[in-house]
């Protein structure tokens, strides 16, 4: 038997639109791993934001992976060791800092866990903090509190605004960090050339394996990377155009257990 790497983002892929994991969806990632297949949850979010669903899936009990911060971090759930991680300038923190205020955007970054905000929280920051159950807070002076090594910030702006706030910021940083969408609302400052396809080619690596052993399913622009780097790119059927575009396959919704289809089609079959 082949062994396959079975790489899930979260949020409208994994989880239903309650944030919720069905049964059905849990009980055939439950069977991949006691099959001897590898599971890898591959998120922007904080690496506490996806403990819930470590648990959820016993990642611990049978060695998964947390490839978190849209692949700044990737942490071994059997040990908690981090085995691979990138950061952000801190250099880069003033001059963000004025941007987010000169436009009215919000700002965030993470501290253990805590989410740690720039200024009074808006809705998309709060929204953030619900998604991650961690609470937000607020610092007096972000430019001298965020002293400690980060793995992204997070500005949030409205979806009409968002796309050219993310063109403006690539311009200006786009020699020294990543910039993109991973929601219409949320832009991801990233140390550059990071994403969920760098940080899976480096961590596969470790473990012998390579991309034709991937199934990566995703929904999101910050999973167009993963899709096509895999030996299997699959789109959820609410994924964006842009993701159902990159995909070689398109399942169910996330809720119609789409990833249920692929684990008996692609991985449980062979």
């Amino acid at each position: 038997m082949e062994e396959k790497v079975l790489v899930l983002d979260i949020d409208g892929t994994l989880t239903n639109s309650q944030k919720e994991i069905s049964p059905a969806t849990r009980q055939g990632i439950i069977n991949t791993l006691k099959r001897g297949h590898r599971v890898i949850l591959a998120s922007g979010r904080p690496t506490p934001g996806m403990r819930r669903y470590e648990k959820e899936l016993e990642l611990e009990k049978y060695g998964g992976y947390l490839l978190s911060f849209n692949g700044g971090r990737i942490v071994e759930c059997r040990t908690g060791e981090i085995v691979y991680q990138r950061t952000l300038p801190l250099t880069m923190i003033p001059s963000l800092y004025r941007f987010a205020e000169d436009h009215g955007c919000g700002l965030l970054t993470y501290f253990g866990d805590q989410i740690i905000s720039a200024f009074e929280p808006d809705e998309y920051a709060l929204l953030e903090s619900r998604i991650n159950h961690m609470p937000i807070k607020v610092v007096e002076d972000f430019r001298s509190y965020v002293d400690f090594d980060i793995n992204k910030c997070l500005v949030t702006a409205p979806a009409d605004r968002a796309p050219e706030l993310e063109r403006q910021l690539q311009e200006r940083y786009g020699d020294r960090a990543s910039v993109y969408r991973s929601e219409p609302f949320f832009i991801e400052i990233m140390p550059q050339n990071v994403d969920k396809a760098t940080s899976l080619d480096r961590m596969l690596s470790t473990v012998g394996l390579t991309r034709e052993n991937a199934v990566c399913c995703g929904d999101g622009f910050n999973d167009i990377s993963m899709i096509r780097y895999a030996g299997l790119g699959v789109a959820m059927g609410n994924a964006q155009p842009a993701v159902k575009e990159a995909a070689d396959f398109i399942t169910g919704t996330n809720d119609e257990d789409g990833l249920v289809t692929v684990i008996d089609d692609f991985i449980l079959t062979e």
